[in-house]
């Protein structure tokens, strides 16, 4: 009988970089990690030996539970948090199973050092129009769900990165930023090894659009005219992002299921 605590690998795959996705906490133990210092997308490592303390910070959360092969660690957290009245799964077969199905690893060596209370810090221009949304968006579905981001005057980036540690992207002579044809956003999916059908097929939409070659692909032009509508619509940096997070979610799923999808009304031939 399937596991009513558990979630497949083939489950969990459908979900992640979806807003409605679960937090995934890793809890192999340090050998298992320095073995393969990888994590799952968007997920966090915690120490499985303190869940007690920990758990009650994930109140409100639908939380997956990642160990090396899905047994003992896993499930044991996954029990501590249902205790706490946190709906938690394990991911059946663990980080082996999801390893040995290709499922998109994060390269957690290019991951920012983490404030005091475990976010990343990122730091931009103000009054963005594709990539600074573009980034923002992977990293808060793939990377780093509780980033945070500082959109601040293009002179101020380097200053404000040294004053207050925070990541500085999408600006000149920094690591996250364009390189040669290729936007941020491309930097960032193969920095992080995010690489996949649907990301790609997005990141050339994104490229299109903010390079000025829409003919790289034909969303690229709604694509921009959405992304410049946006920007004329909020004075708020971080409201225009907010918004933005649902159109790249909607771009994001059609790139993965529906892009041989094609709308047929009205229908051709007389109504009955």
């Amino acid at each position: 009988m399937p596991s009513t605590t558990a979630i497949t690998v083939s489950q969990l795959s459908r979900l992640v970089g979806l807003p409605g996705a679960p937090l995934l906490v890793d809890v192999r133990i340090d050998d298992d990690y320095k073995a393969d210092p990888r994590l799952l997308p968007a997920s966090i490592r915690r120490d499985f030996r303190t869940v007690a303390s920990w758990a009650p910070g994930l109140s409100g959360n639908h939380v997956a539970v990642i160990c090396q092969k899905g047994q003992k660690l896993s499930q044991g957290v996954a029990g501590w948090l249902r205790h706490h009245g946190i709906a938690a799964e394990f991911l059946e077969g663990g980080f082996e199973a999801w390893k040995g199905a290709n499922g998109l690893l994060i390269q957690a060596g290019k991951l920012p050092p983490r404030d005091e209370q475990g976010r990343t810090v990122w730091v931009t221009r103000a009054r963005p129009k594709v990539d600074r949304i573009a980034c923002p968006w992977l990293i808060r579905r793939f990377v780093d769900p509780a980033a945070v981001f500082l959109f601040v005057e293009a002179a101020e980036v380097s200053a404000v990165a040294d004053r207050f540690q925070a990541v500085p992207f999408d600006v000149g002579d920094v690591f996250w930023s364009h390189r040669g044809e290729r936007c941020t956003f491309d930097t960032m999916i193969e920095e992080f090894g995010l690489a996949s059908g649907a990301l790609d097929r997005l990141a050339t939409i994104v490229r299109a659009a903010d390079t000025a070659r829409l003919d790289l692909d034909p969303q690229a032009a709604g694509f921009l005219a959405a992304s410049l509508g946006l920007s004329r619509m909020f004075r708020d940096d971080l409201e225009q992002l907010e918004a933005g997070m649902l159109l790249y979610d909607a771009f994001f799923r059609w790139c993965r299921d529906a892009t041989e999808e094609t709308h047929n009304w009205p229908a051709t031939g007389k109504a009955p």
